[in-house]
């Protein structure tokens, strides 16, 4: 009986797994009709396609891994679905949107191979765009495996236009994203943007990346079409990601936008992560700080402690009240512990004996401001992680409510990349430890941002950007002009930034290094590069009697609503956003190295209602390269029908603050 029972068993096995051979591709498609995502099988090996109104998209693209033990998804067949849908808004505590809408039709694929492994995956539909995830079950509690190579395929139907960065030779993401085609580029990092067609457009990035690898694309031409190849951030070993028990890829996804403008207010990374895990979030405060950090960079300070050291304890004063006079939140000092100096033992629970911490925070909280701290690691992780508790309590119980961390070194204790798993790990440690000490992040040297924000609203803003720093020492004279009239289209998209604008001093360190941008562009990048901790980079010195600063003064750092509504990738690009808890517009518009003229409808505002325009822009012989510094002011009424006319200079801008009557 029982040889008999095993088979019949082996029977209805083999029928089950024969019908799912047969079995046609399943689809779903976004709420609103237009994205479809289909999923199938063909030679024994998953697949998926999307299409956007009826047109492909992305051709059948390959699901699957290298696992230590062979590949998933080579003799595999369609055992399951199912079917789920979301429809709901949540609030943020601070961000570009005080709400998002999470609006998506949801399918899961179970796959399982002849051997018995079995993988799921499940797709998450947008108006938007597409998300899509793995998750490989645990055989046994406690099982653990390799990943050896993920063989997830994007096959876009055509080459295109797309602009990125390098993975190689490119440190802390910090190049100069760059424009050709597809078919032209090596590997990639991510976001990677795509000018598909006319009016269609796509970013590829993740989301929700936790104990895992970052990704990054490998452009490979293939039957007439463009297939990504997904190349993870590897260990020292060569592995990819080491996993016990169930394990669960970042979404892979791809926004689709008629418009450039539309990637900028796409949500669906943030939608595909987690909600809060910190309940109470009154402490987390967004804001606008000033700090000891341009002047080093500009060889007027340092580091370490010396003759002209930046942090003590009677220029730290200084600077609180500068920020008190003129409404900033936070001032930073970089250098203020022990470590930077050559030979130094790092530590973040002792200060230079010229530094004293507990006397600054005190004046500072008198002041209503609050010191930000900063752990630089040089890449020594484990140093941080031991140290990091005792030191996160120490601070809180300073005041400190804000910390910078950085990475500064080749590698994370000098064998293991930060975008790899080791480094994902090591992030996270250092928010979730930050959380429990009610401390909020600035990350540098970051991982490329994921949208973890939303689980964690304590990470407030990251790095990962060729920054303002740049301006001041680069060799090759700074940033370009048409640098930060890409970065809304590219690095912003995965995150908060944090690139420092604002500098009102050009004066040059480096012979022909200075930013290349007039004064109203850097006031306008304030508004356009989001930061919810924003830093007004400059010298308070240089701040001083300057009419520009009265728009920094006003300028909040969380926005109800965020709109853009004109700009092409890498040429110009024009952002409003609408304050929280209140009815004042704030309008960032900025240029590359052309001169521009910019018609502007203020069809956003409040019908039937009047509203002052309090306009900053470039003067009428502004030029970033021969003078940078004309500014005018100027006031006009206006209503939901006024088209404001901007000129803009060449690499220029104008910063619009605009109340209501």
């Amino acid at each position: 009986m029982r040889k008999l029972a095993v088979i019949i068993l082996g029977l209805f096995s083999s029928y089950y797994f024969n019908v799912a051979v047969q079995a046609k591709d399943v689809m779903v498609s976004s709420p609103d009709g237009t994205v479809t995502v289909a999923v199938g099988v063909k030679a024994n090996k998953p697949y998926y396609t999307v299409k956007y109104c009826g047109k492909t998209l992305v051709a059948p693209s390959h699901l699957g891994y290298l696992l230590d033990n062979g590949k998933l998804g080579e003799d595999t067949k369609m055992t399951g679905r199912h079917y789920d849908e979301k429809d709901e808004t949540w609030t943020q505590p601070w961000g570009e949107d005080s709400e998002v809408r999470n609006h998506y039709n949801e399918l899961t694929v179970n796959f399982q191979e002849r051997i018995g492994r079995r993988m799921n995956v499940v797709f998450r539909v947008f108006n938007d765009g597409v998300g899509f995830r793995y998750i490989l079950p645990s055989i046994s509690k406690g099982e653990k495996y390799w990943i050896l190579d993920e063989l997830t395929e994007i096959t876009l139907a055509h080459d295109a236009k797309a602009w990125s960065i390098p993975t190689n030779h490119t440190e802390y993401f910090e190049g100069i994203y760059t424009s050709d085609q597809l078919s032209r580029k090596d590997t990639v990092c991510t976001p990677l943007t795509i000018e598909y067609e006319d009016s269609l457009f796509l970013t590829i990035h993740e989301a929700a990346l936790e104990d895992y690898a970052s990704i990054n694309l490998t452009p490979r031409p293939s039957a007439g079409g463009m297939k990504l190849l997904t190349a993870l951030s590897p260990w020292q070993s060569g592995v990819k990601v080491y996993c016990e028990g169930e394990t669960k890829s970042p979404w892979r996804t791809i926004i689709i936008g008629k418009t450039a403008g539309d990637l900028i207010t796409s949500r669906l990374m943030l939608n595909l992560n987690e909600p809060s895990k910190i309940e109470d979030t009154s402490w987390i405060e967004p804001g606008r700080y000033i700090g000891i950090w341009w002047s080093i960079h500009k060889k007027q300070n340092t580091w370490e402690m010396g003759p002209t050291h930046g942090a003590t304890t009677q220029n730290v004063k200084r600077y609180i009240d500068f920020a008190a006079r003129h409404g900033f939140s936070g001032v930073l000092a970089e250098g203020w512990n022990p470590g930077w100096g050559q030979g130094e033992q790092i530590s973040y629970l002792k200060t230079y004996p010229d530094f004293d911490i507990e006397e600054v925070c005190n004046y500072a909280l008198k002041k209503g401001v609050r010191f930000i701290g900063h752990t630089e690691t040089w890449g020594n992780t484990k140093l941080l992680e031991e140290q990091m508790d005792s030191a996160f309590a120490w601070y809180s119980r300073l005041g400190i409510r804000a910390v910078k961390t950085g990475y500064v070194g080749h590698f994370f204790d000098g064998k293991e990349q930060a975008k790899s798993q080791y480094g994902i790990r090591h992030y996270r440690k250092v928010i979730e430890t930050a959380a429990k000490h009610h401390i909020m992040i600035d990350n540098h040297e970051p991982a490329m941002p994921t949208g973890i924000q939303r689980t964690w609203p304590n990470l407030m803003t990251q790095e990962g950007v060729r920054g303002q720093e740049y301006n001041a020492w680069d060799v090759k004279g700074g940033n370009p002009p048409s640098h930060t009239v890409t970065l809304p289209f590219t690095r912003c998209l995965a995150g908060p930034t944090d690139f420092t604008p604002a500098i009102f001093n050009f004066s040059e360190v480096v012979k022909g290094t200075h930013p290349r941008s007039t004064l109203a562009k850097q006031l306008a990048e304030f508004v356009v590069i989001y930061s919810p901790l924003q830093m007004a980079a400059d010298a308070i010195e240089n701040y001083e009697d300057q009419p520009a600063l009265t728009f920094i003064e006003s300028c909040p750092t969380t926005w109800s609503k965020t709109l853009v509504p004109n700009g092409e990738i890498g040429k110009y690009v024009t952002i409003a956003r609408k304050e929280r808890g209140g009815d004042r517009w704030f309008i960032g518009s900025i240029t590359n190295e052309q001169a521009r003229q910019i018609d502007l409808p203020l069809s956003f505002l409040d019908a039937d209602c009047r509203y002052l325009a309090i306009i900053y822009e470039d003067g009428p012989d502004a030029d970033y390269q021969t003078n940078p510094y004309p500014m005018t002011i100027r006031q006009l009424e206006v209503n939901n029908q006024t088209t404001l006319r901007l000129e803009l200079a060449r690499s220029g801008g104008a910063a619009i603050r605009i109340v209501k009557y």
